[in-house]
This record gives C-alpha cells, sequence and structure tokens, in this order.
C-alpha cells in the first residue's frame, strides 16, 4: 500500500442537487479514504462542484437568477448534505473558485504557446445537456444517449486542442496497464474509442454566446469548455491545498460510467500534453435505477439521501448501497431491500452480537472482563475466522468489490454469533465451576466485537463508534487497526452496558 492515496469524486454538476447516484460514489470515495487512514495512509479525499457551461446558465435563467446565484445556492446544498452525511472530505473544489480559475488559465496558456491549442472551425452534433459533440455512430435513434433529445446542428469558430496528438500514447499506457480503468469491461469501451480517430477536441465558446465561464488568457472573446475546465480540478485542488508534488499522481478518480470519455479519453490527453503523469487509476461506477425504472423527477422516484438517512440512519444507508451493488454493475433501490439488509444484516448480525454480548457481560459479570484463559480450539478458530476476514475484506476493497469485502467480515460476525450459540455461556452460568469459561467465551466475543467495529468502521463509521465507547475503549487505541487478538483488554476492564445498535423496522 502507497504511503499516500488521493482519491477524488466527480465535481458535481449543479443543475440538479444531492441524489443516490451521487451520494453512492461519495460513500464509496469517503469509505475509502477512512479505509486507508485507518492503515496509516496520509489520505486526502476531495469532492466538490462543477459551476460552468451552457447548462448552468440555462438553469439559471429558468429559475430566474444569475448564475453566481445559482451556483452558490445548489453547491451550499451539496456541501450541506455532504456535511449531515458525516462525509470526511479534505477538499471541496467548487470551480468558480478564483484559484482554481487561475490555475485553469495557467494551463492553457502553457498550451497554447506550445501550439497543443489553435484556432478553427467547429462543427457537428451538439447537445447541450452533455455539453459535448456527437458523432451520427454515437447517437441512440438519432438521438443523445442520455438525454434522448435531439442534438442541435452548430458551426461557428473556436479554439481546439490537439487531443488527436495524444491518443496513441494514451492507448498504449492502457494497454500497458491493466489496472488503469476498472472494472475491465470499461477498459475495453475505452481501448475500442482510441483505436478509431479522435479528432482534436474544441475547447471554446464564444462570450457572446456563453459569458458563463473561463476566459482563455488568450483571447478574452472566448470562454473555455466545461470538461476543459472541469477536469483540471484534479489538479488545481492539490495545488491550492499546497500539496500537488506530494498527491500527484497517487490518484484514484471515481466516476459514473455516464463520463469515461472525459476522464478516459479527454484527461490522459490533456495530462500529458501539460506534462503531467497520467492518474493511477479509474473506478467506474453503474447506475442506479429506482423500483426498475431511471430516477427522474417526472416519475417521482427520485431518491433523496437526506431523507432516508432521517428515516433509517445514515450507516444502514451506507451499508445497503455498498453491499447491494457490485462496483461498475448497475442496482436498484427500493425502500424494502434498504430495510431487508438493515434487519437481515444488521439487526440480526452485528446488532445481535452487540446486545448479547453486553447483556450477558452485565448479568454474569456486572461488566467486568474476565481472563481470556481456559483457551479452547473454538476460541482459535474465531480468532481465524476474523484473521481471515481482515485478509479478504484488504483484497477486495483493492479490487473495489466492496460489497465482497463486507461480505467477508459478515461471515465473521455470523461466525461470533454461532460461536455463542455453540458454546452456550448462558447454560454454563448456571454451574459456578464453568463461571471461569463463561468469562472466557464473553472475553472472545468482546474480541470479536472490538475487530468487528475496526473492520467495519470506514464503512459503518457511526456504529463503529458506538461500539468502540460501549467496550471503554479511548478514541486513539481505535483510530489505527489492530486485530491483534486477545491482548486489546485487561482482566477487570468495564464495558458499558447493552445497546440496540440497529432497531428492527416492523414494516
Amino acid at each position: 500500500m502507497a504511503d499516500h492515496a488521493y482519491i477524488t469524486t466527480p465535481i458535481y454538476y449543479v443543475n440538479a442537487e444531492p441524489h443516490i447516484g451521487s451520494t453512492y460514489t461519495t460513500v464509496v470515495a469517503d469509505a475509502l479514504a477512512r479505509f486507508h487512514r485507518q492503515r496509516g495512509v496520509t489520505t486526502v479525499m476531495q469532492t466538490g462542484t462543477d459551476e460552468h457551461g451552457e447548462k448552468i446558465a440555462e438553469s439559471a435563467r429558468e429559475a430566474g437568477v444569475s448564475p453566481r446565484d445559482f451556483v452558490d445556492d445548489v453547491a451550499a446544498k451539496f456541501r450541506a448534505t455532504w456535511d449531515s452525511c458525516g462525509m470526511q472530505y479534505d477538499s471541496f473544489l467548487r470551480t468558480s473558485d478564483p484559484r482554481h480559475v487561475e490555475f485553469v488559465q495557467g494551463v492553457l496558456a502553457r498550451l497554447h504557446e506550445k501550439d497543443d491549442i489553435y484556432f478553427g472551425s467547429y462543427e457537428g452534433l451538439y447537445c447541450v445537456g452533455c455539453e459535448r459533440l456527437y458523432t451520427e455512430k454515437e447517437l441512440k435513434d438519432g438521438l443523445c444517449p442520455d438525454h434522448l433529445t435531439k442534438p442541435t446542428e452548430v458551426s461557428e469558430p473556436n479554439y481546439f486542442f490537439r487531443m488527436e496528438k495524444y491518443k496513441d500514447a494514451v492507448r498504449a499506457h492502457i494497454e500497458k496497464n491493466p489496472r488503469f480503468i476498472h472494472p475491465e469491461g470499461y477498459r475495453n469501451e475505452v481501448l475500442s474509442i482510441l483505436k478509431e480517430d479522435l479528432g482534436d477536441l474544441c475547447i471554446s465558446r464564444p462570450k457572446e454566446r456563453l459569458s458563463w465561464g473561463i476566459e482563455l488568457p488568450f483571447d478574452r472573446d472566448y470562454v473555455t469548455y466545461v470538461w476543459f475546465d472541469a477536469l483540471l480540478n484534479y489538479l488545481s485542488g492539490p495545488a491550492i491545498l499546497g500539496r500537488e508534488q506530494e498527491l500527484w499522481p497517487a490518484t484514484l478518480h471515481l466516476i459514473g460510467k455516464d463520463i469515461l470519455k472525459p476522464h478516459a479519453v479527454f484527461w490522459p490527453t490533456m495530462l500529458l500534453a501539460a506534462g503531467y503523469p497520467l492518474y493511477e487509476r479509474l473506478g467506474v461506477g453503474g447506475f442506479w435505477s429506482s423500483g426498475g425504472h431511471k430516477m427522474s423527477k417526472s416519475l417521482g422516484n427520485v431518491v433523496r439521501p437526506l431523507e432516508l438517512r432521517d428515516k433509517y440512519g445514515m450507516d444502514p444507508l451506507r451499508y445497503f448501497l455498498l453491499r447491494d451493488m457490485a462496483f461498475g454493475q448497475d442496482a436498484d433501490f427500493t425502500e424494502e431491500a434498504l430495510v431487508t439488509r438493515l434487519n437481515a444484516d444488521l439487526a440480526n448480525g452485528l446488532g445481535n452480537l452487540v446486545s448479547r454480548t453486553l447483556a450477558m457481560s452485565k448479568k454474569y459479570f456486572d461488566g467486568e472482563i474476565q481472563d481470556v484463559r481456559p483457551i479452547d480450539p473454538a476460541d482459535e478458530a474465531l480468532a481465524r475466522a476474523f484473521a481471515r476476514a481482515r485478509a479478504e475484506l484488504d483484497a477486495q476493497i483493492d479490487n473495489l468489490a466492496f460489497h465482497r469485502g463486507l461480505g467477508a467480515i459478515w461471515e465473521a460476525i455470523d461466525a461470533a454469533n454461532k460461536y455463542v450459540a455453540d458454546q452456550a455461556p448462558f447454560k454454563l452460568a448456571k454451574d459456578e465451576d464453568q463461571k471461569p469459561r463463561v468469562g472466557a467465551i464473553l472475553h472472545n466475543c468482546v474480541e470479536a466485537l472490538r475487530v468487528s467495529a475496526q473492520l467495519v468502521a470506514p464503512f459503518l463509521p457511526e456504529s463503529a463508534e458506538r461500539i468502540r465507547e460501549a467496550l471503554g475503549l479511548a478514541p486513539e487505541k481505535f483510530a489505527r487497526l489492530d486485530l491483534a487478538w486477545g491482548a486489546a483488554f485487561e482482566t477487570g476492564h468495564r464495558l458499558g452496558g447493552p445497546i440496540n445498535l440497529f432497531p428492527r423496522v416492523e414494516s
């Protein structure tokens, strides 16, 4: 594992408020950042908002406000949502930030000086919703594949970036580095794109048509194309923090599959032209539908994260998103499925282990930890189950397989619940001579709780913190991952009383 990790979400376009799709990507980034920090890796997570372009100017006109007022309002909603959801981001970058604007103009000036930007004629089929040109081949029945609207034929003089010049170098890098794009299906898709003629990328709009954008430093009558502006956030963020040399290119970009081409084709060619090393990895997530249908305001099936958090708690929502979507594939959101996960895995699994362990410790020993001896083969088997979970978790998270990583943890939690049932301390406690064995069993159960809490902490941070408090562990002893079995609690250490970590939802 590297010494540094720089993890980014897309900077979310402010023509829509946060929804379950943007929440999922931010949860993934937050969980990965927490995972790396727990293992002692210096980690920076960046998110933010993409605030320029024709769509924003159009949405502001429809709302009857200036573009600046419009983006200020929506950016504040994104930030407030992520704060309310407990996301631990280090940088929230807005592309209207003057420091980002200055950075973008600096890159544009350098590329113009080396003749990688030139003036030419721009024409083609343009989708305002995507803010990009399409070829006839890319359209679906003559319509934009994402917005299902007919593109507009446009023709005007503009500035172009020599993207075609760097295409072969990007393709060679992807072929040489199989982990560059994940999952593999998207890697193959990008390689197919790069085998065809890309053409050069139009990177400007005339200010007489669009004034809401970053002015070109070499021609103030034009503003830069929104993607050329937006993608540079991944560099301007570390530069603003004063950590560009430290963080780049130790990078994982997390995106949705709808913005694959800009991130896997436009962005690498821009980096090569500007003299930067390519990012390390691109993680491409799938789409969430709602009840089997694409989410839309008109259908009334948009899933709002804060409503779900208020109803079920943030950790159950995080768990569901990470467990029920295989990263890179599409998934369907239903409230019924969330409740099923909450009851079956959280309440009956981890929650049951917490409540029964603390309750028996309180009942039989007034909450005091007993000696872990005598040791039984079943105790050693339980410790091995959690060691396997740690190893499997690390392997699966490296592959962005969050559902499998969580599944590995829950196999160990299930083993701990089975251990309680098989060892039956509630029966042994009836025999005074068996009290030392009861104490040892409960000591092992408390160890299982401690290790479970540390393993789930990146994914269920609020629940892990509640378990830590119930176990009476100091925060500094819990922050770094320590799965050494049997040494965390001294005999006589006092536990808190039982807690109902995940109340069942009866509906």
